[in-house]
């Protein structure tokens, strides 16, 4: 079983930002996997199937490690059975990169999840949403999408819900072989 935690701000004055891209992937989960996300569990709102756990913890972005955390030790499960799914400023607008280890490449919310658990052994499905061109990083991340981004965002968010899906079912390797290409928009 695999927990796919998408990371986001609960705070509904943040809701439909950048950094919320992670929670938006998981809403598209919850609706491919017809899962209600109705129960609250170690500060994450969750929805369970016979395929997945869903969750989307509800703390601020920079502190959604202890949710995580404490949802694997309750659930039993360990950091390989961990799926985070995140904006990333490192990849354009709409690219996805599937990656399992590394560092926290400067997001906070990947950090403290790294912090918390201990190790950097985990899956990431990272969804690009660009860099800033005139504004400082942690505004662009607070800030709405623009009006030409929200026109595709429907597709790059089916298209990281398919990753994650093909993770799911077929694993890793084969969703890393498939959605690691470059892809246009």
């Amino acid at each position: 079983m695999l927990l796919v935690c998408g990371l986001g701000n609960s705070d509904l004055t943040l809701r439909n930002t950048r950094h919320n891209t992670g929670y938006f992937v998981i809403e598209k989960l919850s609706e491919k996997f017809k899962v209600s996300l109705d129960r609250v569990l170690e500060s994450c709102l969750i929805g369970i199937s016979d395929e997945v756990i869903l969750a989307k913890p509800q703390s601020f972005m920079n502190l959604s490690g202890g949710p995580i955390v404490r949802l694997l030790r309750k659930l039993g499960l360990t950091n390989e059975s961990l799926v985070l799914v995140h904006d990333d400023m490192d990849l354009k607008f709409g690219e996805l990169k599937i990656k399992w280890d590394g560092g926290d490449g400067g997001h906070r919310g990947v950090r403290s999840v790294i912090e918390h658990i201990g190790t950097k052994e985990f899956l990431r499905v990272k969804v690009g949403i660009g860099r800033p061109k005139n504004e400082p990083p942690e505004e662009y991340v607070l800030s709405p999408f623009t009006e030409e981004e929200r026109k595709i965002l429907p597709e790059i968010l089916e298209r990281a819900a398919m990753a994650v899906e093909t993770v799911i079912r077929e694993g890793r390797a084969k969703a890393m072989s498939i959605f690691n290409r470059k892809w246009s928009i």
